[in-house]
């Protein structure tokens, strides 16, 4: 699925299909196939996680480090939840989480990047077995 973003000035998810997610920056476009933290002010990184599966506390942690109103956590292709104990690095700081799948929450994030809100969303992006 293709999207517009509303704001040009922010990181926007442009597209997005199974296994991977179109980033757009300032008129630049790149194609995402590993997990990845994206936020409205810029930031991107890998996410060092393949699976749900290999999801640990760490994983959120770095994400409290950064300080969002608010993370939304794209749990890969179907919905599910990480153990609250994961969170708690986030909840200590009273930073709000949304966890929804990763198609989902690239819409999302788009539309809460677009309200001017520092956001960040981790995607979980899996890669079908061969």
């Amino acid at each position: 699925m293709k999207l517009q973003p509303d704001r040009l000035d922010v990181q926007s998810i442009l597209a997005y299909g199974t296994g991977w997610v179109g980033l757009g920056s300032h008129g630049v476009a790149e194609k995402i196939d590993y997990s990845v933290v994206i936020g409205s002010r810029g930031e991107k990184f890998a996410w060092n996680c393949p699976s749900f599966e290999q999801l640990t506390a760490e994983h959120f942690a770095v994400l409290a480090n950064l300080k969002p109103e608010l993370v939304i956590f794209g749990s890969g292709k179907r919905l599910r939840f990480a153990p609250p104990a994961f969170l708690r690095s986030l909840m200590s700081r009273r930073i709000g989480i949304e966890t929804m799948d990763t198609l989902a929450a690239c819409r999302t994030y788009n539309i809460l990047a677009g309200e001017g809100r520092h956001v960040i969303t981790a995607l979980l992006i899996e890669q079908d077995a061969a």
